[in-house]
């Protein structure tokens, strides 16, 4: 397998919940495994989400958990999921759904530098920025 670069998030509890939403997103196949099939099938966490991978039929690769037991959680706030090319529809869609349940921050639309951008946080509190790559002979 070749090396690969992707986001890994944390949740709280959620993590079944916010993966199975970003595959209802962007397709693929999901794997969820769960503390419990992995050593603590007597912890109170046995049914949270020990690592979740989604890989998209487009080659985008997500993956998250519950934050570990013993562990705090802190919200993500020091990072955001790009996603950015020039199939406008498909990045409009991926737009819609994230968005649509959680807050806009910047709304899509057409930038100074010629792309349309917007910036939400979904509904499980993780931002997204969205980039469609526009004609750069107009900037």
């Amino acid at each position: 397998m070749a090396s690969r670069l992707n986001p890994y998030l944390s949740f709280n509890g959620d993590a079944r919940q916010a993966m199975e939403f970003y595959k209802e997103v962007f397709g693929g196949n999901l794997t969820l495994n769960t503390f419990g099939e992995f050593g603590m099938p007597d912890a109170p966490e046995s049914d949270k989400i020990m690592h979740g991978m989604l890989e998209a039929d487009n080659g985008f690769t997500l993956m998250g958990a519950d934050t570990q037991p013993g562990q705090e959680y802190n919200p993500g706030t020091a990072f955001a999921v790009s996603l950015s090319g020039d199939d406008s529809d498909e990045l409009r869609g991926y737009w819609d759904t994230l968005s649509g349940g959680g807050t806009v921050q910047v709304p899509l639309e057409k930038q100074m530098w010629g792309d349309e951008f917007g910036m939400c946080s979904d509904q499980y509190g993780v931002a997204w920025m969205v980039n469609i790559a526009g004609d750069r002979s107009k900037v």
